[in-house]
């Protein structure tokens, strides 16, 4: 007997143990760290209170995109500019997992993983950012041969 045509077009995903999935939803979160970053925002989930944002510099674990970044739902994400500069001001929440967990991701699905982060959004602030372009009259070739000479 042939196998199933499901069964051979599926790829073969090796699950989680129940252990592992528990200990990953049941992680308990440290002390939030404040941290302020440029950057600006690539998409917003209103119904979710959610942002996914890029920032500038990079986060303490080298992330520089940050996605379902929770927001407050005292503010109005509808008033939120894709594209545009802002400083964020975001708490950053760590979960160390166990070691035996981190050996587990590592061996079976080759993943350096240590800890589970979290992150909300404390406030944002739009940024005036000064272009290089300069609004002045460009000045004549003759202008710039007006040098003094010695």
């Amino acid at each position: 007997m042939g196998r199933a045509k499901a069964d051979s077009n599926k790829p073969s995903e090796e699950k989680l143990p129940e252990w592992a999935e528990h200990e990953i939803k049941s992680v308990q979160f440290g002390d939030e760290q404040v941290i302020k970053r440029s950057g600006y925002i690539l998409d917003t989930y209103e119904n979710d209170f959610k942002i996914d944002i890029q920032l500038y510099e990079p986060l303490p674990d080298n992330r520089t995109i940050i996605e379902g970044l929770d927001v407050p739902k005292s503010m109005s994400i509808g008033e939120f500019m894709k594209g545009v500069v802002y400083e964020f001001e975001i708490k950053m929440f760590k979960g160390e997992l166990s070691i035996r967990l981190v050996e587990f991701l590592k061996t079976k699905f080759s993943l350096d993983m240590d800890a589970i982060y979290r992150f909300e959004l404390e406030d944002l602030q739009l940024m005036e950012i000064e272009s290089d372009v300069s609004f002045s009259p460009p000045m004549s070739t003759e202008a710039g041969n007006d040098i003094d000479e010695v």
